[in-house]
């Protein structure tokens, strides 16, 4: 079954099956269309499926043209039918991990889909897991429900773990020309999974085991995760006595060795950075370890939508102002720049505290013209604001919370009485530099 399946493979006659169809799975069918393939789209969401099946794009970088034209030529078959799986002589899966309201891993989405998988599983698929998760989940997750089938991993069917590095609107890396990490739970399994990844990504990377690679993406966020929390740390002292800590890191990175510019901002933001480290701080506690660089990181990163609040409050009373029925317009709710991805973003947690404090709340982001509801957050639905000069002039507060590209900072400081700038954008104004405060 496997040299049918690598032949397949070969010859691109291989259907390659993605489940999640969000922001990791599109790009990645993508990918698979570009190399010649086939694909199948699986979605428990039947609104996305119908976008989808009308030729509609959800997401910014992915051209509703280009869907159409994939489903039209029957390239792209995106379904909600679960039963369909069988057809696909691979399934990936790029489902949702999120942490619980403990801050423990909720595999909830990926035992769902292989339980779906199990149920419709056929000898000679190949099941790779691509959601990010901790070293283990594969083998002692996913591979007990895919046994359910009663078929048997390594003869009857294949199991790799590869993960998602997708980066949303970055123009130099998309999910074709990004290394792929694979590690198989066996010889052939690892062999299969990287033959199809090969001929769809520009690089494969083969590791040992499903848990080094599940351990790679956990080292590869926390890495940033740990960084950030230093440069968030910095920009708090340096605040308190009076440097500039995006002028400190400017200066820093001059040097061609040994250092890697990390930016503060207003929190974290997306799929993995804010999630990815505490999986691991679950592992080590099953272990009777503590990750004390991880826990303080996550600390300072969490503590950082409170101390723009703090600043904002601060800018607020110098202008003899409470926060308690102030206008404030917050500039962008996408977790940064240029994309219209708002998943774990820090403007919610900005946005629920400024209601707290009972702040008239409005916000402004050209990529998301709708408020979206999110997890752990409860916020009013809202729409954006149109950005204008009278807006602006409305507003005791403007907080820059995402520094999109498409926002003339020198036109909103002019039109503002008051700029919080969480992200330097506003480092090249030049004029009414006395309305600004860097958070």
């Amino acid at each position: 079954m496997a040299n049918a399946l690598e032949q397949a493979i070969a010859d691109k006659k291989a259907v390659v099956g993605i489940v999640g169809l969000g922001y990791v799975g599109l790009p990645l069918i993508r990918a698979f269309i570009a190399a010649g393939y086939r694909t199948m789209g699986f979605d428990v969401d039947a609104g996305k499926v119908e976008k989808l099946l009308a030729g509609q794009s959800y997401i910014g970088h992915i051209p509703s043209a280009w869907i159409n034209d994939c489903v039209q030529s029957g390239k792209f078959v995106p379904t909600s039918d679960m039963k369909r799986m069988a057809e696909a002589d691979a399934l990936l899966i790029c489902v949702p991990t999120p942490l619980s309201d403990s801050r423990d891993p909720d595999l909830a989405y990926v035992e769902a889909t292989a339980e779906q998988i199990s149920a419709a599983l056929r000898p000679g698929q190949l099941v790779v897991l691509e959601s990010t998760t901790y070293p283990g989940t594969t083998r002692d997750v996913v591979v007990p429900i895919l046994d359910k089938s009663g078929l048997k991993l390594g003869s009857d069917y294949y199991v790799a773990y590869s993960p998602e590095r997708e980066d949303p609107g970055n123009p130099d890396y998309s999910a074709s020309g990004i290394p792929k990490v694979v590690g198989g739970m066996d010889e052939t399994s690892a062999r299969l999974a990287g033959s199809l990844y090969s001929k769809a990504v520009v690089n494969i990377v083969p590791v040992s085991s499903c848990e080094v690679a599940e351990a790679c993406k956990i080292l590869e966020n926390t890495y940033r995760s740990v960084n950030i929390a230093m440069v968030n740390e910095l920009k708090m002292l340096f605040d308190r006595i009076g440097i500039d800590v995006w002028e400190v890191i400017d200066a820093a990175k001059t040097k061609p060795f040994g250092f890697q510019a990390f930016y503060p901002g207003p929190g974290l933001g997306g799929h993995c950075i804010p999630i990815d480290p505490f999986y691991l701080s679950w592992v080590a506690r099953k272990h009777n370890m503590t990750t004390r660089f991880i826990e303080v990181a996550g600390e300072i990163n969490t503590s950082m939508p409170q101390y723009v609040i703090h600043r904002l409050m601060e800018a607020l009373n110098d202008a003899g102002k409470p926060v308690k029925g102030s206008k404030v317009l917050v500039l962008g709710v996408a977790y940064k720049k240029d994309v219209d991805d708002p998943r774990e973003s820090p403007s919610f947690e900005l946005m629920e505290k400024l209601l707290a404090a009972h702040a008239k709340l409005a916000y402004n982001d050209p990529h998301v013209p709708h408020l979206p509801k999110v997890r752990h957050h409860e916020l009013p639905a809202m729409d954006s604001q149109e950005l204008t000069p009278e807006l602006l002039a409305s507003q005791d507060c403007v907080l820059i919370a995402t520094d999109h590209s498409a926002y003339d900072y020198d036109f909103i400081v002019k039109h503002a009485k008051l700029v919080i700038d969480t992200r330097n954008a506003t480092k090249k104004v030049r004029d009414g530099r006395e309305k600004i405060r860097k958070a």
